[in-house]
């Protein structure tokens, strides 16, 4: 291939002026990095354009890596080092002709490097730097898979599952020499979930194989199958990481391990299921490492964050955050921790589990075991001289009176309800024996929320919504021009058009009105009729901002306004 420089294609060809070079030039003398890198950090061009430049000029085919599947023995032939040093993953091997998959198809560097040790023919390929980085986590971390089970097939190797007492904090590594071929399968998972930013891992045992499946973006995908002779060693490592009963398989079991994987600090909470082929795994992941979340990270912005500013600043009363199960309450309910731990206020939390170990906070962990419930925890707590405490969540009526009549008495309350919306929450307080008029005196508001997944800024393309999707979220169906948005799919959101997720919102603050009301026993259709002369502004009409933004899609709403109907 003929040598070109990156700058020289770029400027001849319009897409910088030679004063943006000259800059970028610059700033590669103190970074040290590939001048398209620095291009694309600064601003000055973006991934897309730099790509179809380079498949212009250098006759260069782009490669999209998400539709490819590599063959996992290509992993043997360039070594890993090599690999991750350069950018590049081998795709495909035709007779002595190698197919490379590069971010950077002018680092003649690595491609001499892969040349020398393939000793093949090189067709390079142009690929996204994400797909390229996805691509060599997915190779050759599928490379110690295989490797891991072929051992295990060994009989000896089956053996090797017993392992030490597990330390407090394990540290999953890429070390093939040091790790027993159980341990390494198992942390081969666990880092691939950790690359995906999954919340959760199934290990689901099937007739005659073991499927693992990763919750990415609250959706589940299946990454791999392991072969069903060897299900028990699995499972057995994961309850001796979690330290459960690794002889008990007829009842569920509950464990919770801690292990740092590429320098994130990540809890797991397990848990075992007697199914019909085996027993089934499911881990929860808490990455300790990314806890630092504020408002706005959470998806509150404009007059939602307006209001719970106001509910932060309260000196006392009540504050219930509501939804189902996976709807951010959790992480919700952390960021107002974090806001209000101060160094002049003792702030107690009340968990099962204990989640997220924050500094300066006394988080006391529920055991019922030992009749540490969340009614004994929280009279206990009142004895510790607390300003503000928070209820991981409420779920019968002694907790629910004992955190209501705290809330009356000078403290803040924080804490969580399994309920649809913000009204259902009274409610759900009522129905679990709390007189009305103490919930009227103690709650100042209900933040009710769910996630949607935001749509991938690579592939957004605006379009005109249909008369029937503009009616059901609440636009102008005659409104020729409202746009939409959503997400085609593409290399960076591995085709499914979206990327991350975002909080939906609604937030009830209670006034006066609205407290008379509920002292005096009204139920949710008459509470409703008082909410809709106030300021409240419900979940639909989020729903509706974030699609109107191009944030999320119509499809994503309209999922979370049907939930919540039901």
């Amino acid at each position: 291939m003929k040598y070109f420089r990156l700058g020289d294609i770029l400027v001849n060809n319009g897409v910088i002026t030679q004063e943006q070079l000259n800059k970028a030039l610059e700033l590669q003398k103190t970074k040290h990095e590939r001048l398209g890198t620095i291009l694309i950090e600064e601003g000055i061009i973006n991934e897309q354009l730099l790509i179809e430049t380079l498949e212009l000029q250098l006759g260069i085919d782009f490669i999209d890596l998400t539709k490819v599947r590599i063959p996992i023995e290509l992993a043997s032939l360039v070594p890993k080092n090599i690999a991750k040093r350069h950018g590049v993953v081998p795709v495909r091997l035709n007779k002595d002709e190698l197919t490379l998959a590069m971010a950077d198809p002018l680092n003649f560097v690595a491609l001499e490097e892969v040349r020398t040790a393939t000793r093949k023919r090189i067709l390079p390929k142009i690929a996204t730097t994400a797909a390229v980085n996805k691509a060599i986590a997915t190779l050759y971390g599928n490379e110690g898979v295989a490797r891991a089970i072929e051992e295990m097939r060994d009989s000896a190797a089956v053996r090797d599952t017993a392992a030490a007492p597990r330390p407090h904090t394990e540290e999953v590594t890429e070390d093939a020499q040091q790790s027993a071929p159980t341990v390494r399968l198992v942390n081969s998972i666990l880092e691939r979930a950790s690359s995906e930013r999954a919340s959760d891992i199934h290990i689901e045992p099937r007739a005659d194989e073991v499927v693992v499946r990763m919750r990415i973006d609250g959706k589940l995908r299946t990454v791999l199958t392991v072969p069903d002779e060897l299900k028990r060693n699995v499972v057995s490592r994961l309850k001796i990481m979690g330290g459960m009963d690794i002889a008990e398989s007829r009842i569920p079991q509950d464990g919770r391990a801690n292990v740092l994987v590429k320098g994130h600090n990540i809890d797991l909470r397990m848990s075992t299921l007697p199914a019909m082929y085996g027993e089934k795994v499911v881990i929860r992941l808490l990455d300790k490492s990314s806890q630092l979340l504020s408002a706005h990270a959470i998806g509150l912005e404009g007059e939602n964050l307006e209001k719970y500013n106001r509910l932060l600043s309260a000196a006392h009363g009540m504050v219930l955050i509501v939804g189902p199960t996976g709807s951010g309450k959790s992480s919700t309910m952390y960021t107002m921790i974090r806001s209000l731990n101060t160094d002049e206020v003792n702030l107690v939390t009340l968990e099962d589990p204990v989640e997220y170990d924050i500094d300066g906070v006394n988080q006391v962990q529920i055991n019922e075991k030992v009749n540490m419930t969340f009614a004994e925890g929280l009279r206990a707590i009142l004895r510790q001289d607390p300003d503000i405490i928070a209820i991981g969540e409420i779920r019968d009526g002694e907790t629910a009176e004992i955190a209501i009549r705290s809330a009356i008495t000078g403290h803040l309350v924080l804490s969580t309800v399994h309920t649809n919306d913000a009204l259902s929450a009274i409610d759900r307080l009522v129905d679990i024996g709390v007189a009305p008029y103490l919930i009227a005196d103690a709650l100042n508001g209900i933040i009710s929320q769910r996630l949607v997944r935001r749509i991938c800024p690579h592939c957004k393309e605006a379009y005109t919504p249909s008369p029937e999707v503009l009616s059901a979220l609440g636009c102008d169906p005659t409104d020729k021009n409202i746009r939409f948005y959503r997400g085609k799919g593409c290399p960076h959101c591995y085709h499914t058009g979206y990327v991350n997720r975002t909080g939906v919102f609604e937030i009830l603050l209670l006034d006066q009105d609205f407290k008379r009301a509920v002292a005096e026993g009204h139920h949710t259709a008459q509470l409703s009729d008082c909410v809709k002369r106030g300021t409240f502004s419900p979940l639909a009409e989020d729903c509706k901002k974030l699609v109107l933004a191009g944030v999320t899609s119509a499809e994503e709403a309209l999922g979370v306004l049907n939930s919540s109907l039901k």
